[in-house]
């Protein structure tokens, strides 16, 4: 690639950090305390993870933020395939393990973004989908 490509081509790790930022400032404003974001495991990673109340007590939020520029090819969520689903049932067993709550309660969600990713439009999806799908 021409190094004049290449400096016109978005930064993705950047553009990644600002729509990531978004998405929780979205749910922390919705509710949500937040614990941790970007946990890397070999497995995998958890962009953010959350802390909720519900009618039977705290639950663990792992929270997969999904980036389109567009709606060409459906949305976020839509990329998230049994392949991704497993390794982010991984990385949350892991977490879950380590921080010594295996048996916490816990749910995965899913936050659509897409535009602009320093104002992007958020969709959040509660319960996006479930460790035996």
């Amino acid at each position: 690639m021409p190094a004049a490509e290449a400096a016109a081509r978005p930064d993705l790790r950047a553009r990644g950090a600002l729509v990531e930022q978004a998405a929780r400032e979205h749910l922390v404003a919705a509710g949500l305390g937040f614990v941790a974001a970007n946990v890397n495991y070999r497995c995998g990673e958890l962009d953010l993870v959350m802390r909720d109340r519900d009618r039977l007590g705290e639950v663990l939020v792992f929270v997969e933020v999904r980036y389109r520029a567009g709606d060409g090819h459906g949305g976020g969520a839509a990329s998230i395939d049994g392949w991704k689903r497993r390794k982010l049932l991984q990385a949350a067993q892991l977490y879950l393990v380590r921080e010594g709550c295996p048996d916490a309660a816990c749910r995965f969600d899913v936050v659509e973004a897409s535009g602009d990713p320093a104002q992007p439009g958020l969709r959040w999806i509660r319960d996006a989908f479930r460790a035996d799908d």
